[in-house]
């Protein structure tokens, strides 16, 4: 930490000076008019506070870390009395008959990042952080000077000129207002001008596309039922001409065998037919579930080459399946993978008269893909057809394409195959030269191995016998060594592979401890790291900063609880996980029932076990006790005077500071199915008073802190 400025607090316009060097030290900095104006507020709150209450103190101001953005820090350090009411003042419970709690709320708003820590006789120390400007390059030593020597030329204003220029900020303020306000006016007329326009051309669209939602609709709907019911008849043709071909009944004359092939292979070629329209009608309607499994690509092509054999009618003709052994596994959909292969090679098979059909499989993309490829020495494909043959029913007119006509469907329907698990299709071919299919896919299905996009995404699988960890971290290979330092313990891993994934994680979860890595792909998490700690949701949730980047300064001044640089040893990473959850585990555990004798029953459950106990006897007192003490869970029962336990449980769910406080019921009301409708996604457990026991009980209590917030 480099200390820019210290000063001192002993008379009234000693606040003032703070303010105007906090203000000056802010724009040297780089700060905008705005962050500057917040900056000196905050301090001139706080110093005014110490002046106030405490007599006076002192003002330290400095740069913190060796890298940018650095961190601006001002310290206001007082040997006063303390704050007594200083849980309640920071839970927006309590305000000084002077307004103090709403000096000291406002100037955390302001501010990255806010510590306060007070006690009775010892005084009381406000650390404020703001982070630089990330345009800003790294103030070295010698920018260091040049700025104490800058602020050594500014004389200090007199009360007068401070007022000036607060009231030239109030008034460039009033003004960007001003300027916002007219420009939204003049936005909202145009806005107004075109939305009869604008109503109309949708509602015209909304017509059109309705139509063609219900043709499309009609047309899915005719082409499943179509082929459902042409497979019927069909399998019993192909069942019929199979006893016929094997003479159950007598023997045929060549006449009539040669007729009932026919017969069989027509049936064969409409199966084909039927197959692909009704694949591709389930395309169409979205009806395609992917399955990701994890499997061997040499695995798929010893199947694929047993499949296969029989349609190697051809002596002329060789199918060779290269080596994969430099290919890892790949998490796809195996099923699909494989009808797509089979699809080119059958294909390749039919239009190869003499030759060979080559299947392999290489990694592309910097290891991010696979590239399967079936390459033949056949008839070939002009490049002016090269796109017609993936449209529906499109065919190539040819000698030997007349021969082995097939449906025209395969490719389309094997384009649209490759383009829902993530990949494309590439082709290679020129006439009478043979030709070459690739389907580059993914070697991990999107879905399955990146963020949760969706409006609903999965819960993670949540072992309730371990502490959730959630590990911010972007590289596989980090994430893999996390994984091993941490098995065999009471430790589970949770993965984020980017802050957006993160905040989607900590909204469904409540990880006892995150590790976090500063440098991810495309962003750093200093930022994220000081939204962490701001929060009330995630204060108190121990971060570990785990990265390349060598600034510990900067990480526990934005609130880390550890910091090391990578490689991470397992006994330190053990030993500090453990020092953070045992802190955290002290949390008391909140009963809130009316009933003495509940209490009394649940208290002695929980005797001589590590959860400690407080009570309430009200839902009022319940979320009073709540909200000043946010304890590690909640038992709660249903039926009480006043305010019932449904509605204490809505109004913890919609308050920021208890949200993810878990709640298990432990009622001896009989639960209806619209009770459970209301306790749905709300709740961790429902108990009944009439057979818990101490098992029962902490099973409950070990699930609902280690499993995900409702």
């Amino acid at each position: 930490m480099s200390t820019i400025l210290s000063l001192a607090i002993k008379y009234e316009h000693d606040v003032v000076a703070a303010r105007q060097r906090a203000r000056q030290i802010a724009w040297l900095l780089g700060f905008e008019s705005q962050d500057q104006t917040r900056i000196a507020t905050a301090v001139s709150e706080i110093a005014r506070n110490a002046f106030t209450y405490a007599g006076g103190g002192r003002v330290e101001f400095a740069v913190e870390g060796r890298t940018a953005p650095q961190l601006f820090t001002v310290n206001i350090i007082d040997h006063g009395p303390g704050i007594a009411e200083l849980p309640r003042i920071l839970g927006g419970q309590y305000t000084s008959p002077t307004g103090m709690g709403i000096g000291i709320l406002g100037a955390r708003r302001l501010m990255d990042n806010f510590v306060i820590t007070s006690g009775p006789g010892k005084g009381t120390v406000v650390t404020l952080t703001k982070i630089l400007p990330r345009d800003i390059p790294a103030v070295t030593q010698e920018r260091m000077n040049e700025l104490v020597a800058a602020l050594a030329r500014q004389r200090p204003r007199t009360p007068i000129e401070e007022i000036q220029q607060q009231n030239q900020e109030l008034l460039r303020a009033l003004e960007e207002l001003r300027s916002r306000e007219e420009e939204l006016r003049r936005l909202n007329g145009e806005l107004e001008d075109t939305n009869r326009g604008v109503v109309a051309l949708y509602a015209e669209l909304d017509e059109k596309a309705d139509h063609l939602r219900r043709a499309d609709e009609m047309k899915t709907r005719f082409l499943s039922n179509m082929s459902h019911e042409f497979r019927t008849p069909l399998n019993s043709i192909q069942a019929l001409t199979r006893l016929l071909l094997e003479r159950s009944d007598g023997d045929l004359t060549p006449e009539q065998v040669r007729q009932v092939e026919f017969i069989r292979k027509a049936s064969h070629d409409l199966t084909e037919l039927v197959n692909d329209l009704l694949d591709l009608a389930k395309v169409e309607a979205g009806k395609i579930v992917v399955r990701p499994t994890e499997f061997e690509a040499a695995n798929l092509f010893g199947a694929l080459r047993g499949m296969l054999r029989p349609l190697l009618v051809n002596e002329s003709v060789a199918l060779i399946f290269d080596d994969t052994s430099g290919v890892p596994p790949l998490l796809q959909d195996e099923a699909k993978v494989s009808q797509i292969l089979r699809n080119f090679i059958s294909n390749a098979l039919k239009f190869t008269e003499r030759g060979e059909v080559r299947v392999s499989a290489a990694l592309v993309d910097d290891g991010e893909a696979v590239a399967f490829s079936v390459a033949d020495t056949g008839i070939g494909i002009a490049p002016e057809d090269q796109e017609r043959i993936f449209q529906q029913f499109g065919q190539l007119e040819n000698p030997l394409q007349r021969k082995v006509r097939g449906t025209g469907l395969g490719l389309p329907l094997t384009k649209k195959l490759v383009e829902i698990l993530g990949g494309r299709i590439t082709l290679a071919s020129e006439l009478g030269t043979g030709a070459t299919f690739t389907a580059i896919l993914p070697v991990r299905f999107a879905q399955a191995a990146a963020e949760p996009v969706a409006a609903n995404p999965a819960q993670p699988d949540i072992d309730p016998t371990r502490l959730p960890v959630l590990v911010v971290e972007d590289s596989p290979e980090e994430l893999a060594v996390y994984e091993i330092l941490l098995r065999g313990s009471r430790y589970q891993v949770l993965h984020a592979a980017t802050v957006r994934q993160a905040r989607e994680m900590l909204r469904r979860i409540a990880p006892r401890a995150i590790v976090l890595d500063i440098l991810l792909r495309g962003e750093d998490t200093w930022a994220f790291l000081a939204e962490l700690k701001a929060s009330d949701r995630t204060r108190d949730v121990p971060v570990v900063v785990a990265s390349m980047v060598d600034d510990r300064h900067k990480g526990f001044g934005l609130g880390a609880d550890a910091y090391v640089v990578k490689p991470v040893e397992r006994g330190w990473l053990m030993t500090t996980l453990d020092s953070l959850t045992a802190a955290q585990r002290g949390r008391p555990v909140l009963i809130i029932d009316d009933d003495e004798t509940s209490r009394y029953v649940v208290r002695q459950l929980l005797n001589g076990t590590r959860y400690e106990t407080i009570e309430a006897a009200s839902g009022a007192e319940g979320l009073e006790r709540a909200r000043e003490q946010r304890p590690a869970a909640i038992f709660l029962d249903l039926v009480m005077p006043g305010l019932s336990g449904f509605e204490v449980l809505d109004a913890l769910r919609s308050d920021e500071r208890t949200r993810g406080i878990p709640v298990v019921i432990l009622t001896s009301k009989a639960l209806e199915p619209d009770d459970h409708r209301r306790l749905d996604g709300k709740v961790t457990a429902v108990l009944s008073k009439s057979s818990s026991s101490r098992e029962v009980a902490c099973a409950a209590l070990d699930f609902a802190t280690s499993h995900t917030r409702s």
